[in-house]
């Protein structure tokens, strides 16, 4: 009996969609080239909510990765938004120290997933070692560099080229019928590790 199901689109598209254009602009605005008006927006509706939703859509596929990174980064654009919004108002406002703090909390998170990309495919694996960079630059600009801002907004915003990089491999996929934008291997290579896991075990077993 022939598989009648229709195939599931793939919600990473709207996911890396969200998060590459409101990073892009937080950027623009980090460098002075535009307000926060469109940040906030972005950042509640584009990179918050619909990044969520792609989320949870990765949750029905069945993907831990995409669930999770969606999910959070979702979560911290609509944070974000909030925290900027509660200083304007002045209602429960954060220093640049507080905002600091959770900077380096979304680091710590970050670098988990980093790890993860590594052994996802080589667009992955840049995307978050800029991402990474970018919230470490970040981190220091709240801890008294604040030069480092402008250098992370370049940075962040070739990850945020990098997210849209990917978008299109997996829309363009599927329109062309070929990979009209190849990804590149991981970076880390699952035969390896099993090489240096095995030379590990004669090691110790000597």
């Amino acid at each position: 009996m022939a598989n009648t199901q229709t195939p599931l689109a793939n919600p990473g598209v709207v996911g890396l969609a969200g998060f590459g254009l409101t990073t892009l602009l937080l950027q623009f605005h980090n460098l002075g080239l535009c307000g926060m008006g469109p940040v906030l927006a972005l950042g509640l509706v584009f990179g918050g909510l619909a990044q969520m939703i792609a989320g949870y859509q990765e949750f029905k596929v069945g993907n831990n990765f995409g669930y999770s990174a969606f999910v959070s980064y979702g979560a911290f654009w609509i944070s974000l938004a909030v925290i900027l919004l509660c200083n304007k108002f002045q209602v429960y406002p954060s220093s640049g120290t507080d905002l600091g703090y959770f900077l380096v909390g979304w680091t710590l998170y970050t670098m988990i997933l980093w790890v993860a990309a590594l052994r996802i495919h080589g667009a992955m694996a840049s995307t978050f070692t800029l991402l990474v960079a970018g919230f470490i630059l970040l981190d220091l600009a709240h801890f008294g560099y604040p030069a480092m801002t402008k250098v992370a907004a370049y940075v962040l915003i070739l990850c945020a080229l990098n997210a849209w990089y990917m978008m299109a491999h997996v829309i363009f996929k599927q329109v062309f019928g070929r990979d009209v934008l190849p990804v590149g291997k991981p970076w880390i290579d699952a035969k390896e590790v099993e090489s240096v896991s095995m030379q590990k075990v004669g090691v110790f077993s000597n």
